[in-house]
């Protein structure tokens, strides 16, 4: 997917985006939302002008280089005669887009309540044990994102689906009361067998129930019940979509689903993913990212977190 960017200092961006909707080129169509964002679409790719106060942010998107170009050069004219200058960025392609610069994700790692030992030991066995695997584990900054939403939830029922080492799964069970249960799935004797010491070391062993087995199996061996709290899912993407509906099922009303890595790298949001080349995984991740988000039974939010990562509340 090659993308490029525009930022433009105006007092008037919202007559400039209206205006370019209002009088599209020929074979482009275009869209205007309550908020003022127009998406022009063509024929290989579209842009999109978002007025943000006195800036206007412009973001073009193509299946091919010469498809961006076109696309630039068309929008660069159309502003000309609004008397307004682009200064494009260079193309980026999806896999190459930093969702969270490296300066940006140090400050967030050293900005919010720090690892203990605990977690820090468990994070240093983890590398030690799994080599290149370990990229698997969440960062320390999610780990504490998820504690607080647990104890904001008050949530006493929780699922995970994905333990790897036990990262994660410790960090939920800290965020549930003392007489909370946590129902932690996983495939992996060998990754999770990491997980037990470190979780009774931090005293909540107790709260944790561990089965190895296929998840999608035990999810739907689980009472059909809404009485579920938080949920958090983190394991193989092209299964993402059964899971979520296995759990939503079973979630009380205003109870969470946390999904991770909905951006898989920036390749799910990459229109250049196209068949055959699109692999089952970016299928199921964009599909459930389009249906979570059309849907009305939930409420939900994507967060640039790291690897991308959506709640969904239901309502």
């Amino acid at each position: 997917m090659p993308a490029s960017t525009a930022r433009v200092k105006t007092p008037r961006s919202a007559h400039h985006a209206q205006r370019l909707a209002d009088q599209p080129s020929l074979g482009v169509s275009a869209a205007v939302t309550r908020d003022g964002r127009v998406t022009l679409s063509y024929p290989d790719g579209t842009c999109v002008l978002a007025p943000i106060g006195e800036k206007l942010d412009v973001i073009a998107t193509a299946l091919t280089p010469k498809g961006l170009i076109a696309i630039q050069r068309d929008v660069t004219e159309r502003l000309t005669e609004e008397k307004l200058t682009l200064d494009w960025s260079d193309p980026v392609n999806g896999q190459d887009i930093k969702i969270t610069d490296p300066l940006i994700g140090d400050y967030l790692i050293t900005h919010c309540t720090p690892p203990d030992e605990i977690l820090q030991d468990l994070a240093a066995e983890t590398r030690e044990a799994t080599g290149g695997d370990a990229e698997m584990q969440i960062s320390h900054d999610e780990g504490a994102f998820l504690t607080m939403l647990t104890r904001l939830t008050g949530a006493r029922r929780a699922v995970e689906v994905g333990v790897f080492t036990g990262y994660s799964s410790l960090c939920i069970a800290r965020g549930l009361p003392a007489d909370g249960h946590l129902l932690a799935c996983d495939i992996s004797e060998e990754w999770t067998s990491h997980a037990k010491p470190y979780w009774e070391r931090a005293g909540v062993a107790d709260r944790i129930e561990l089965k190895i087995g296929p998840a999608l199996e035990t999810l739907r061996a689980l009472p059909l019940e809404e009485n579920l709290d938080i949920a958090f899912i983190d394991a193989d993407k092209i299964s993402y979509p059964l899971y979520y509906e296995e759990l939503l099922q079973r979630l009380r009303p205003g109870g969470l689903i946390v999904l991770d890595n909905v951006f898989l790298a920036g390749r799910a949001l990459d229109p250049a993913c196209v068949e055959p080349d699109l692999e089952p995984d970016h299928i199921a991740i964009r599909e459930l990212n389009d249906k979570i988000a059309a849907a009305p039974r939930v409420e939900s939010v994507m967060l640039p977190v790291r690897d991308g990562v959506t709640l969904v509340r239901k309502v």
